[in-house]
């Protein structure tokens, strides 16, 4: 087993140290899936003196919408297919997300403008015009995909100057009324002006694809005649320098409608290269909002070091100088202060087989999202590699469960625990029981609206594997280690019968104290979290990892100090009964941000379905959850260290 771990440990430095080493030259390799591709436009001599641009491959995704949060297929409405469907095979994190990238009949030719391409002709019955206007009256989006970048509607901006806004995906139509009409109409977007930008090489006279744009139009299409496959539009024709350009005469979803679905693609050179291509996309967000909240949360951060930092250098060095100049035992007895506590402070506490697990289940969390943050400050989690941040995470979750084992094990034996496997396998299934049942009913939920976003049961086998067959015998493995090294040791002594806790101020009533602590770990993080919620309810894109990452490391001092300065003032007034109040004083920070969530969802969304509104508290409250444990363990680890460290510098008789 030692040897094992050796190996281990040699692995993880190296890695370490080939990262360190190598990190400089990252742009000399490309992650699997997003690699640039060359288009060419070949000059054909043999068959015709023309140039025959690339195929280009247009993809479609999901039908979503802020309003319902309900992802559904693209071919879920009546929208023209294909001969064959053919599903594109997605990762795990894809499926999560209700991804379901299929092929389309849209045909393009690298550098090959088209104008007024037909599509098909749709007669809408009484079910697919409802169709249609359910999902209008829904604000639901279209979301396409070329080489590997989503389309995006530019938006221009009303009074700044600058790049224009871009919305991802289209609306499938819109609500409108007729001039000198009352009643609203349901108007469906048929017409599609894309615009795929492309950055040409001088040497190689290739291209790749840096942009992919729509302008959506909503046209009553005519034409002369009978319909056949090649009837000759009047409302869009090349030949007669005919082209859409505005929704003058709207395409109206109604019964018995007939609807035609045309499409223009123009090239536009771009100055762009490929590797900065993702950018308009990710940089929207004003980065003077994010440096205001670093610096928000950095103040809170000095506040709080300043008072750790009096206590530590003054008070504590004043009250252990004192403790130890104290010759006589009555001298000790008559003092007051955290050192009278001092053969009860390391009493187990109660319920300490679930303080075990709580701790293992925070270390394995806090695990994941450090290893997560680092590979997505380095570059390893791409946007352009959808679905890989979730599946990062889910992947890391259950190979952290070695240190979950581990700490929960090693504090289980500080207690004088001996069935450490019992703690292994509460640390193993507490949490993500607790989770997936949630999970689970919520899935349930989104089955019963028949949404894509729905977890196919293989995905669910998928993850129950994940939890079984790699977390369940690594928290195992971890649990086994830990327990067999040897016990750590007390400073002091335990007393067998348990000092009576004086009565407390009102003002360290554990409830109050609790709650207090709360408050600053969850402001240091707040203004942060309001983008979070952001991209993942309104559909935009996060990507400022730097700044998270930042304020990562902001959150745990904050938990670490907090909880320091508020144990200090517990054991000073003589309570010693620090283990559950250190974990739950950073924790409660969870409940503030729970609390934030529902401000949130009242003032930021507007979520009217049972179910949509369903599936948000359900999610959030799991992400609370996930944030209680991991605040609580740093909370608890930050005053376990600090208890430790004052205890031993005293002289106890």
């Amino acid at each position: 087993m030692e040897r094992a771990l050796n190996s281990i440990r040699s692995l993880l430095i190296t890695t370490l140290i080939c990262i360190l080493l190598f990190s400089d030259d990252a742009r000399c390799f490309y992650l699997p899936g997003v690699a640039p591709e060359d288009f060419e436009k070949v000059f054909l001599i043999l068959i015709s003196f023309s140039e025959l641009g690339d195929p280009l491959s247009v993809k479609v995704n999901k039908l979503t919408s802020i309003k319902t949060q309900l992802p559904y297929l693209y071919y879920s409405i009546p929208y023209c297919r294909p001969n064959t469907i053919i599903d594109s095979r997605e990762n795990l994190g894809e499926v999560l997300r209700g991804d379901r990238i299929e092929n389309s009949p849209y045909v393009f030719r690298m550098r090959e403008p088209q104008l007024c391409n037909v599509l098909c002709q749709v007669v809408l019955d009484a079910k697919t015009a409802k169709a249609f206007k359910e999902k209008i009256e829904d604000e639901y989006r279209v979301n396409m995909i070329l080489d590997n970048l989503p389309l995006v509607v530019p938006i221009p901006r009303l009074e700044q100057e600058g790049p224009p806004i871009y919305q991802l995906g289209f609306h499938v139509g819109l609500k409108g009324q007729y001039a000198g009409n009352k009643e609203e109409k349901f108007f469906l977007h048929n017409h599609l002006n894309f615009v795929v930008k492309y950055h040409k090489d001088p040497q190689t006279y290739t291209s790749r694809i840096v942009g992919f744009e729509v302008t959506p139009f909503s046209v009553k299409h005519e034409y002369e005649g009978k319909w056949t496959g090649n009837t000759r539009l009047t409302t869009c024709d090349p030949h007669a320098q005919h082209i859409v350009t505005s929704s003058s005469s709207p395409q109206e979803v109604e019964d018995k409608q007939e609807v035609i679905f045309t499409y223009d693609v123009t090239f536009q050179e771009s100055n762009v290269k490929w590797a900065s291509r993702w950018d308009t996309y990710l940089l929207m967000a004003d980065d003077q909002i994010h440096w205001f909240s670093i610096v928000n949360s950095l103040m809170i951060v000095f506040f709080l070091s300043g008072m750790v930092a009096m206590i530590m250098l003054r008070t504590l060095y004043r009250d252990i100088s004192r403790y130890n100049e104290l010759e006589t035992h009555e001298e000790a007895q008559e003092e007051t202060g955290w050192k009278l506590v001092h053969a009860d402070v390391f009493r187990p506490p109660s319920n300490s087989d679930l303080l075990c697990v709580y701790v293992g289940t925070g270390v394995q969390f806090l695990g994941m999202v450090l290893v997560t943050m680092i590979f997505a400050v380095l570059g390893f989690l791409s946007p352009s590699n959808r679905g890989g941040l979730m599946t990062a995470m889910l992947l890391l979750w259950a190979f952290m469960g070695i240190f979950a084992g581990y700490a929960a094990a090693r504090l289980y034996k500080l207690f004088k625990g001996t069935e450490w496997k019992r703690i292994a396998m509460n640390t193993a299934v507490l949490f993500p029981a607790t989770a997936f049942a949630l999970f689970f009913v919520l899935n349930a939920l989104i089955w019963g609206e028949k949404s894509s976003g729905a977890v196919p049961f293989g995905t669910m086998f998928a993850l129950v594997f994940l939890w079984f067959g790699i977390s369940v015998p690594l928290v195992f493995l971890g649990s086994h280690i830990g327990f067999k090294k040897a016990a750590m040791e007390d400073p002091v002594k335990t007393n067998k019968i348990p000092r009576q806790i004086p009565e407390q101020a009102w003002y360290m009533n554990p409830i109050f104290s609790i709650l207090i602590g709360g408050i600053l770990p969850f402001g240091a993080v707040f203004i942060e979290l309001f983008f979070i919620l952001t991209s993942i309810w309104l559909n935009q894109f996060y990507y400022i990892f730097g700044f998270l990452l930042i304020v990562l490391v902001i959150l745990v001092v904050t938990c670490a100090e907090i909880t320091v300065v508020l144990c200090y003032f517990q054991l000073c007034s003589e309570d010693y009964l620090w283990w559950w109040r250190s974990y739950l004083t950073s924790g409660s920070s969870a409940l503030y941000l729970f609390l934030y969530a529902v401000f949130y969802f009242f003032t930021k969304l507007d979520i009217t379905k049972p179910v949509s509104g369903a599936l948000y508290f359900g999610y959030m409250l799991i992400a609370s959850y996930a944030f209680f444990v991991v605040t609580g363990a740093i909370g608890f680890y930050a005053c376990f260290w600090f208890t430790r460290l004052i205890y031993s510098s005293v002289k106890i008789d």
